[in-house]
């Protein structure tokens, strides 16, 4: 049940106790008591949106991989956070030392962003940039187990 519960929140997290006992089948005080239980676990972090991007404008999501002096690192951080359009830094494994998903309104703005911006930023080695074509995002899917309720 849990995982039906998470399965149905992570679709549509605005959904309202009562719609989600509907589709699951189950009481909705029961329901109520379930997220709670999942929230105080930390299995729930927050309840959250996904922003339609191109509704505001931004029509091109890049990733940047970037290797740079890791002696500078917070600092490369907190300079790429100054950018308009970077909206997350994950420090990764593999070729690059972090990821960078940036969103700008055209591909002119885009280059502006990593040629000028990101370029100049002291201790950054190297970048490459990978331009979101198109995208397709998977709901988690129910998973019954053995040992799940």
């Amino acid at each position: 049940m849990d995982l039906q519960i998470l399965s149905e929140l992570s679709q549509d997290a605005s959904i309202s106790v009562p719609r989600l006992s509907k589709k699951i089948d189950v009481n909705a005080s029961v329901v109520y008591s379930r997220i709670k239980r999942l929230v105080k676990k930390k299995l729930i972090e927050r309840f959250t949106i996904i922003v339609n991007n191109e509704e505001l404008g931004y029509n091109v999501k890049a990733l940047t991989g970037i290797n740079m002096d890791t002696k500078q690192r917070d600092h490369i951080i907190k300079e790429l956070f100054k950018i308009d359009g970077v909206r997350e830094v994950a420090e990764v494994t593999g070729r690059f030392d972090i990821l960078v998903t940036m969103y700008s309104k055209s591909l002119d703005q885009m280059h502006k962003i990593v040629s000028e911006r990101i370029g100049r930023i002291d201790g950054i080695q190297s970048s490459e940039s990978f331009i979101e074509m198109k995208s397709r995002m998977k709901a988690m899917p129910y998973m019954p187990s053995e040992d799940s309720d």
